[in-house]
Protein backbone atom coordinates (compact mmCIF):
# COMPACT_ATOMS: atom_id res chain seq x y z
CA UNK A 1 0.00 0.00 0.00
CA UNK A 2 1.36 3.47 -0.96
CA UNK A 3 2.18 5.66 2.19
CA UNK A 4 -0.94 7.19 3.02
CA UNK A 5 -2.51 8.45 6.52
CA UNK A 6 -6.36 8.38 5.01
CA UNK A 7 -7.72 5.29 6.76
CA UNK A 8 -11.49 5.69 6.89
CA UNK A 9 -13.10 3.29 9.72
CA UNK A 10 -9.42 2.78 11.38
CA UNK A 11 -11.50 2.81 14.99
CA UNK A 12 -13.79 0.20 14.18
CA UNK A 13 -11.48 -2.50 13.39
CA UNK A 14 -9.48 -4.33 16.02
CA UNK A 15 -5.94 -3.46 17.24
CA UNK A 16 -4.41 -6.10 15.50
CA UNK A 17 -6.39 -4.86 12.21
CA UNK A 18 -4.64 -1.53 12.94
CA UNK A 19 -1.54 -2.81 13.18
CA UNK A 20 -1.52 -3.97 10.18
CA UNK A 21 -2.86 -0.94 8.36
CA UNK A 22 -0.82 0.87 10.08
CA UNK A 23 2.55 -1.36 9.40
CA UNK A 24 1.32 -1.70 5.37
CA UNK A 25 1.24 2.61 5.11
CA UNK A 26 4.48 2.92 7.01
CA UNK A 27 6.49 0.25 5.85
CA UNK A 28 6.95 -1.00 9.59
CA UNK A 29 7.22 -4.72 10.21
CA UNK A 30 3.81 -5.92 12.49
CA UNK A 31 5.60 -7.87 14.83
CA UNK A 32 8.26 -4.73 15.03
CA UNK A 33 5.14 -3.13 16.30
CA UNK A 34 3.82 -5.25 18.83
CA UNK A 35 7.69 -5.88 19.71
CA UNK A 36 7.73 -2.48 20.28
CA UNK A 37 4.50 -1.51 22.14
CA UNK A 38 3.21 -4.92 24.19
CA UNK A 39 3.77 -4.18 27.91
CA UNK A 40 4.66 -0.69 27.34
CA UNK A 41 7.75 -1.31 25.34
CA UNK A 42 10.43 -1.13 27.97
CA UNK A 43 11.15 -4.01 30.50
CA UNK A 44 12.01 -2.99 34.03
CA UNK A 45 15.65 -3.88 33.45
CA UNK A 46 16.13 -1.47 30.82
CA UNK A 47 14.29 0.82 32.91
CA UNK A 48 16.27 0.44 35.58
CA UNK A 49 19.06 2.23 33.58
CA UNK A 50 16.80 5.28 32.78
CA UNK A 51 16.06 6.49 35.74
CA UNK A 52 16.68 6.13 39.77
CA UNK A 53 14.97 3.68 42.24
CA UNK A 54 12.74 1.98 39.44
CA UNK A 55 10.27 -0.16 40.49
CA UNK A 56 8.71 -1.34 37.48
CA UNK A 57 6.89 0.94 34.65
CA UNK A 58 3.86 2.99 34.07
CA UNK A 59 2.44 2.20 30.59
CA UNK A 60 -0.06 4.78 28.24
CA UNK A 61 -2.09 4.12 25.40
CA UNK A 62 0.41 5.02 21.97
CA UNK A 63 -2.55 5.53 18.91
CA UNK A 64 -1.87 7.55 15.79
CA UNK A 65 -3.48 10.46 14.26
CA UNK A 66 -4.56 10.35 11.30
CA UNK A 67 -5.14 12.20 7.98
CA UNK A 68 -2.34 14.63 8.35
CA UNK A 69 -0.56 15.94 5.61
CA UNK A 70 2.31 18.05 6.06
CA UNK A 71 4.06 20.24 3.09
CA UNK A 72 2.29 17.53 0.61
CA UNK A 73 3.46 14.60 2.70
CA UNK A 74 1.62 11.95 4.46
CA UNK A 75 2.28 11.02 8.16
CA UNK A 76 0.69 8.23 10.67
CA UNK A 77 1.29 10.51 13.68
CA UNK A 78 2.44 8.59 16.95
CA UNK A 79 0.82 10.01 20.24
CA UNK A 80 0.96 8.25 23.24
CA UNK A 81 -1.65 10.76 26.07
CA UNK A 82 -3.98 9.54 28.69
CA UNK A 83 -7.18 11.91 27.38
CA UNK A 84 -9.84 10.80 26.09
CA UNK A 85 -10.66 12.35 22.46
CA UNK A 86 -7.26 14.05 22.15
CA UNK A 87 -6.42 11.39 19.11
CA UNK A 88 -9.88 11.29 17.85
CA UNK A 89 -9.89 14.76 17.35
CA UNK A 90 -6.25 15.61 15.95
CA UNK A 91 -7.45 13.16 13.52
CA UNK A 92 -10.60 14.82 12.13
CA UNK A 93 -9.62 18.00 12.90
CA UNK A 94 -6.18 17.21 10.29
CA UNK A 95 -9.09 15.56 7.97
CA UNK A 96 -10.80 18.74 7.37
CA UNK A 97 -7.41 20.82 7.04
CA UNK A 98 -6.50 17.92 4.69
CA UNK A 99 -9.66 19.27 2.63
CA UNK A 100 -8.01 22.74 2.06
CA UNK A 101 -4.76 21.21 1.30
CA UNK A 102 -3.03 20.15 4.41
CA UNK A 103 -0.73 21.88 6.78
CA UNK A 104 1.62 24.34 5.40
CA UNK A 105 4.93 24.41 7.65
CA UNK A 106 8.50 25.67 8.11
CA UNK A 107 11.19 25.60 10.35
CA UNK A 108 14.37 27.62 12.12
CA UNK A 109 17.36 26.00 11.95
CA UNK A 110 17.92 23.94 14.90
CA UNK A 111 20.15 26.39 16.67
CA UNK A 112 20.05 26.02 20.55
CA UNK A 113 21.15 28.63 23.21
CA UNK A 114 24.26 28.04 25.80
CA UNK A 115 24.18 30.41 28.50
CA UNK A 116 26.91 31.37 31.09
CA UNK A 117 25.67 33.94 33.85
CA UNK A 118 28.80 36.25 35.06
CA UNK A 119 28.34 38.09 38.09
CA UNK A 120 30.04 40.89 39.55
CA UNK A 121 30.65 42.51 36.99
CA UNK A 122 32.40 46.29 37.67
CA UNK A 123 32.59 47.41 33.84
CA UNK A 124 29.47 45.58 31.88
CA UNK A 125 30.19 47.26 28.88
CA UNK A 126 33.80 47.30 28.49
CA UNK A 127 33.46 43.40 29.59
CA UNK A 128 31.09 42.93 26.30
CA UNK A 129 33.25 44.88 24.13
CA UNK A 130 36.17 42.07 25.01
CA UNK A 131 34.20 39.36 24.74
CA UNK A 132 32.56 40.22 21.65
CA UNK A 133 36.36 40.84 20.44
CA UNK A 134 37.29 37.41 21.41
CA UNK A 135 34.29 35.85 19.93
CA UNK A 136 36.20 33.45 17.18
CA UNK A 137 38.08 32.79 20.16
CA UNK A 138 34.89 31.92 22.53
CA UNK A 139 33.44 30.00 18.76
CA UNK A 140 36.70 28.00 18.58
CA UNK A 141 36.44 26.85 22.22
CA UNK A 142 32.52 25.98 21.65
CA UNK A 143 33.71 23.96 19.09
CA UNK A 144 36.69 21.83 20.76
CA UNK A 145 34.29 21.13 23.27
CA UNK A 146 31.71 19.14 21.02
CA UNK A 147 33.64 17.71 18.05
CA UNK A 148 31.29 15.02 17.06
CA UNK A 149 28.42 17.58 16.61
CA UNK A 150 31.18 19.68 14.48
CA UNK A 151 31.70 16.36 12.56
CA UNK A 152 27.79 16.41 11.62
CA UNK A 153 27.84 19.81 10.52
CA UNK A 154 26.70 21.84 13.52
CA UNK A 155 28.82 24.12 16.18
CA UNK A 156 29.11 26.88 17.48
CA UNK A 157 27.31 29.59 15.47
CA UNK A 158 27.40 33.38 17.52
CA UNK A 159 28.01 34.40 20.17
CA UNK A 160 26.03 37.34 22.34
CA UNK A 161 25.54 39.43 25.42
CA UNK A 162 22.76 40.92 27.23
CA UNK A 163 22.85 43.03 30.21
CA UNK A 164 20.72 41.78 33.15
CA UNK A 165 20.21 42.64 36.84
CA UNK A 166 20.76 46.72 38.63
CA UNK A 167 23.69 49.18 38.95
CA UNK A 168 24.05 46.84 42.65
CA UNK A 169 24.03 43.53 41.19
CA UNK A 170 25.70 44.23 37.83
CA UNK A 171 25.22 40.49 35.59
CA UNK A 172 26.00 39.79 32.31
CA UNK A 173 25.00 37.06 30.08
CA UNK A 174 26.58 35.58 27.50
CA UNK A 175 24.47 33.32 25.11
CA UNK A 176 26.68 31.04 22.99
CA UNK A 177 24.28 29.71 19.78
CA UNK A 178 24.68 26.26 19.07
CA UNK A 179 23.58 24.35 15.67
CA UNK A 180 22.63 20.96 17.33
CA UNK A 181 21.74 19.55 13.97
CA UNK A 182 18.85 16.58 14.55
CA UNK A 183 20.04 16.42 18.21
CA UNK A 184 17.45 17.96 21.06
CA UNK A 185 20.98 19.28 22.70
CA UNK A 186 20.68 19.79 25.90
CA UNK A 187 23.83 17.93 26.67
CA UNK A 188 25.79 19.59 24.11
CA UNK A 189 24.82 22.90 24.84
CA UNK A 190 25.36 22.38 28.43
CA UNK A 191 28.89 20.87 27.22
CA UNK A 192 29.53 24.08 25.64
CA UNK A 193 28.64 26.43 28.21
CA UNK A 194 31.12 24.63 30.73
CA UNK A 195 33.83 24.98 28.13
CA UNK A 196 33.59 28.64 27.57
CA UNK A 197 32.40 29.45 31.27
CA UNK A 198 36.12 30.40 32.86
CA UNK A 199 37.19 32.33 29.76
CA UNK A 200 34.18 34.57 29.22
CA UNK A 201 34.65 35.38 33.32
CA UNK A 202 38.26 36.21 32.63
CA UNK A 203 37.27 38.41 29.64
CA UNK A 204 35.21 40.31 31.52
CA UNK A 205 36.89 40.53 34.85
CA UNK A 206 33.92 38.79 36.83
CA UNK A 207 33.10 35.87 38.24
CA UNK A 208 31.33 32.86 36.67
CA UNK A 209 28.06 31.60 37.82
CA UNK A 210 25.42 29.23 36.46
CA UNK A 211 26.09 27.41 32.40
CA UNK A 212 23.53 25.78 31.17
CA UNK A 213 21.13 25.64 28.34
CA UNK A 214 18.14 28.03 28.06
CA UNK A 215 14.70 26.05 27.08
CA UNK A 216 13.58 29.06 25.29
CA UNK A 217 14.82 28.24 22.00
CA UNK A 218 13.43 30.91 20.34
CA UNK A 219 16.15 30.79 17.43
CA UNK A 220 14.59 27.12 16.63
CA UNK A 221 10.76 28.31 16.53
CA UNK A 222 8.86 26.45 13.86
CA UNK A 223 5.55 27.94 12.17
CA UNK A 224 1.93 26.25 10.87
CA UNK A 225 -0.19 27.22 8.65
CA UNK A 226 -3.78 25.77 7.08
CA UNK A 227 -6.65 26.40 5.60
CA UNK A 228 -10.71 24.99 6.05
CA UNK A 229 -13.19 25.63 3.91
CA UNK A 230 -16.38 26.56 5.54
CA UNK A 231 -18.26 23.52 3.99
CA UNK A 232 -15.54 21.10 6.16
CA UNK A 233 -16.38 22.53 9.60
CA UNK A 234 -20.49 23.09 8.98
CA UNK A 235 -22.13 20.76 11.84
CA UNK A 236 -26.40 19.52 11.98
CA UNK A 237 -26.94 22.60 12.94
CA UNK A 238 -24.77 25.17 12.04
CA UNK A 239 -23.38 26.10 8.88
CA UNK A 240 -19.81 26.20 8.02
CA UNK A 241 -20.18 30.57 7.92
CA UNK A 242 -21.47 30.68 11.43
CA UNK A 243 -18.56 28.16 12.88
CA UNK A 244 -15.76 30.72 11.24
CA UNK A 245 -17.55 33.44 13.15
CA UNK A 246 -17.80 31.27 16.33
CA UNK A 247 -14.00 30.02 16.36
CA UNK A 248 -12.96 33.62 15.11
CA UNK A 249 -14.75 34.49 18.48
CA UNK A 250 -12.90 32.08 20.47
CA UNK A 251 -9.24 32.98 18.83
CA UNK A 252 -10.06 36.74 20.04
CA UNK A 253 -11.21 35.37 23.20
CA UNK A 254 -7.69 34.09 24.03
CA UNK A 255 -5.54 36.85 22.29
CA UNK A 256 -7.66 39.12 25.05
CA UNK A 257 -7.50 37.44 28.05
CA UNK A 258 -4.62 35.63 29.40
CA UNK A 259 -6.89 33.09 31.60
CA UNK A 260 -8.94 31.53 28.24
CA UNK A 261 -5.39 31.56 26.16
CA UNK A 262 -3.85 29.13 29.11
CA UNK A 263 -6.60 27.09 28.06
CA UNK A 264 -6.38 27.96 24.27
CA UNK A 265 -3.07 26.80 24.27
CA UNK A 266 -3.20 23.55 26.65
CA UNK A 267 -5.55 22.55 24.11
CA UNK A 268 -2.23 22.80 21.01
CA UNK A 269 0.05 21.00 23.81
CA UNK A 270 -2.69 17.84 23.79
CA UNK A 271 -1.15 17.31 20.19
CA UNK A 272 2.11 18.64 20.31
CA UNK A 273 2.82 16.91 23.78
CA UNK A 274 1.49 13.08 22.59
CA UNK A 275 3.94 13.53 19.43
CA UNK A 276 6.62 14.65 21.75
CA UNK A 277 6.22 11.94 24.48
CA UNK A 278 5.70 9.27 21.79
CA UNK A 279 9.19 10.02 19.87
CA UNK A 280 11.31 9.31 23.36
CA UNK A 281 11.27 13.56 23.36
CA UNK A 282 11.41 16.03 26.58
CA UNK A 283 8.03 17.32 26.66
CA UNK A 284 8.79 19.69 29.75
CA UNK A 285 11.33 21.10 27.62
CA UNK A 286 8.95 21.70 25.06
CA UNK A 287 6.44 23.04 27.31
CA UNK A 288 8.55 25.42 29.23
CA UNK A 289 9.63 26.82 26.25
CA UNK A 290 6.30 27.10 24.88
CA UNK A 291 4.76 29.09 27.51
CA UNK A 292 7.54 31.32 28.06
CA UNK A 293 7.15 32.49 23.97
CA UNK A 294 3.44 33.26 24.72
CA UNK A 295 4.34 35.06 27.54
CA UNK A 296 6.99 37.49 25.39
CA UNK A 297 5.44 40.48 25.15
CA UNK A 298 4.64 40.63 28.80
CA UNK A 299 1.04 39.37 28.84
CA UNK A 300 0.76 35.47 27.85
CA UNK A 301 -1.19 35.14 24.66
CA UNK A 302 -2.70 32.60 22.41
CA UNK A 303 -0.03 30.58 20.05
CA UNK A 304 -2.18 29.97 17.61
CA UNK A 305 -4.93 32.34 16.03
CA UNK A 306 -7.83 31.70 13.62
CA UNK A 307 -8.93 33.70 11.17
CA UNK A 308 -11.70 34.47 8.29
CA UNK A 309 -10.75 34.68 4.74
CA UNK A 310 -13.02 35.97 2.50
CA UNK A 311 -12.80 34.14 -0.93
CA UNK A 312 -14.99 36.99 -3.34
CA UNK A 313 -17.85 38.76 -3.26
CA UNK A 314 -20.64 36.20 -2.28
CA UNK A 315 -18.54 33.40 -1.85
CA UNK A 316 -18.08 31.23 0.69
CA UNK A 317 -14.83 32.43 3.33
CA UNK A 318 -12.68 29.97 4.72
CA UNK A 319 -10.78 29.41 7.88
CA UNK A 320 -7.39 30.19 8.55
CA UNK A 321 -5.01 29.23 11.39
CA UNK A 322 -1.37 29.88 11.97
CA UNK A 323 0.22 28.58 15.33
CA UNK A 324 4.01 29.45 15.86
CA UNK A 325 6.24 28.75 18.44
CA UNK A 326 9.58 27.62 19.81
CA UNK A 327 10.22 23.54 19.66
CA UNK A 328 13.74 21.57 20.44
CA UNK A 329 13.07 18.00 19.56
CA UNK A 330 15.54 15.03 18.65
CA UNK A 331 15.40 12.07 16.11
CA UNK A 332 19.19 10.79 17.48
CA UNK A 333 20.62 9.82 21.05
CA UNK A 334 19.17 9.91 24.42
CA UNK A 335 16.37 7.80 25.29
CA UNK A 336 15.98 7.05 21.10
CA UNK A 337 19.05 4.73 21.65
CA UNK A 338 16.99 2.45 24.04
CA UNK A 339 13.39 2.55 23.45
CA UNK A 340 11.90 0.13 21.00
CA UNK A 341 8.40 2.38 21.46
CA UNK A 342 10.79 5.81 20.58
CA UNK A 343 12.51 4.00 17.75
CA UNK A 344 9.40 2.76 16.18
CA UNK A 345 7.61 5.89 16.47
CA UNK A 346 10.45 7.11 14.52
CA UNK A 347 10.15 4.58 11.39
CA UNK A 348 6.70 4.82 11.39
CA UNK A 349 7.31 8.52 10.40
CA UNK A 350 9.79 7.65 7.77
CA UNK A 351 12.89 8.67 9.89
CA UNK A 352 12.91 12.01 9.80
CA UNK A 353 15.03 14.58 10.91
CA UNK A 354 14.93 17.33 13.91
CA UNK A 355 13.25 19.36 11.83
CA UNK A 356 10.74 17.63 10.13
CA UNK A 357 9.42 16.04 13.31
CA UNK A 358 9.14 19.49 14.88
CA UNK A 359 6.76 20.62 11.83
CA UNK A 360 4.74 17.39 12.11
CA UNK A 361 4.38 17.71 16.21
CA UNK A 362 3.18 21.45 15.81
CA UNK A 363 0.86 20.48 13.13
CA UNK A 364 -0.85 17.89 15.52
CA UNK A 365 -0.66 20.74 17.80
CA UNK A 366 -2.95 23.11 15.40
CA UNK A 367 -5.25 20.23 14.40
CA UNK A 368 -6.02 19.83 18.10
CA UNK A 369 -6.65 23.51 19.00
CA UNK A 370 -9.29 23.24 16.05
CA UNK A 371 -10.79 20.61 17.30
CA UNK A 372 -11.22 22.57 20.73
CA UNK A 373 -12.20 25.69 19.12
CA UNK A 374 -14.75 24.65 16.60
CA UNK A 375 -16.27 22.13 19.74
CA UNK A 376 -16.58 25.48 21.77
CA UNK A 377 -18.07 26.89 18.96
CA UNK A 378 -20.65 24.48 18.38
CA UNK A 379 -22.09 21.77 20.46
CA UNK A 380 -19.08 22.36 23.78
CA UNK A 381 -16.52 20.81 25.16
CA UNK A 382 -18.07 18.25 26.77
CA UNK A 383 -19.94 16.19 24.19
CA UNK A 384 -17.52 14.75 22.41
CA UNK A 385 -14.53 14.50 25.37
CA UNK A 386 -17.12 12.71 27.49
CA UNK A 387 -18.59 10.26 25.62
CA UNK A 388 -14.90 8.90 24.63
CA UNK A 389 -14.75 9.52 28.53
CA UNK A 390 -17.50 7.20 29.37
CA UNK A 391 -15.53 4.09 27.86
CA UNK A 392 -13.23 4.44 30.69
CA UNK A 393 -16.01 4.81 33.61
CA UNK A 394 -17.39 1.86 31.86
CA UNK A 395 -14.58 0.08 32.53
CA UNK A 396 -13.58 1.22 35.85
CA UNK A 397 -17.07 0.24 36.53
CA UNK A 398 -15.85 -3.47 35.92
CA UNK A 399 -17.08 -3.61 32.29
CA UNK A 400 -15.12 -6.06 29.71
CA UNK A 401 -15.54 -6.83 25.96
CA UNK A 402 -18.29 -5.93 24.01
CA UNK A 403 -20.32 -4.68 27.77
CA UNK A 404 -17.65 -1.67 27.66
CA UNK A 405 -19.64 0.27 24.45
CA UNK A 406 -22.84 -0.76 25.74
CA UNK A 407 -22.27 0.59 29.28
CA UNK A 408 -20.81 3.49 27.83
CA UNK A 409 -23.33 4.12 25.28
CA UNK A 410 -26.16 4.28 28.50
CA UNK A 411 -24.48 6.50 30.55
CA UNK A 412 -23.83 9.03 27.79
CA UNK A 413 -27.53 8.46 26.89
CA UNK A 414 -28.21 8.86 30.97
CA UNK A 415 -26.00 12.10 30.78
CA UNK A 416 -24.57 10.84 34.23
CA UNK A 417 -21.07 9.82 33.23
CA UNK A 418 -19.96 8.85 36.79
CA UNK A 419 -18.73 5.52 38.56
CA UNK A 420 -21.96 5.53 40.08
CA UNK A 421 -23.95 5.43 37.13
CA UNK A 422 -21.60 2.69 34.74
CA UNK A 423 -21.85 0.14 38.29
CA UNK A 424 -25.62 0.36 37.82
CA UNK A 425 -26.14 -0.10 34.08
CA UNK A 426 -23.57 -3.04 34.34
CA UNK A 427 -26.06 -4.39 36.55
CA UNK A 428 -29.11 -4.20 34.55
CA UNK A 429 -27.39 -5.63 31.91
CA UNK A 430 -26.07 -8.73 33.48
CA UNK A 431 -29.44 -8.97 35.47
CA UNK A 432 -30.91 -8.66 31.93
CA UNK A 433 -28.36 -11.47 30.87
CA UNK A 434 -26.96 -9.20 27.98
CA UNK A 435 -23.25 -8.74 29.99
CA UNK A 436 -22.42 -12.56 29.13
CA UNK A 437 -23.10 -12.39 25.82
CA UNK A 438 -21.34 -9.10 24.96
CA UNK A 439 -18.35 -9.97 26.99
CA UNK A 440 -18.24 -13.74 24.68
CA UNK A 441 -18.94 -11.48 21.69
Amino acid sequence: MARTSRLPGFYKVTVLERRALVADVTGTEIDEIARALEGGGLEAETADKFVENVLGTYALPFGVALNVRVNGKDYVVPMVVEEPSVVAAASNAAKMIRSGGGFTAEVDPPLMISQVQLTQVRDPFGAENRILEQKEEILALADAAVPGLVARGGGARDVEVRHIGTKEDEMLVVHVVVDCRDAMGANLVNGVAEAVGDRLAELAHARVGLRILSNLCDKRKVRVSCTVPASELATEEMDGEAVIDGIYNASRFAELDPYRATTHNKGIMNGVDAVVIATGNDWRAVEAGAHAYAARHGQYSPLAIWRRESRGPGGPGSLVGKLELPMSLGTVGGTLRVHPAARLALRMLGGPGAGELAAVAACVGLASNLAAVRALATDGIQRGHMALHARSVAIAAGAEGGVVERVAAMIVEARDITLEAAKRALDLLTESGQGASLVED
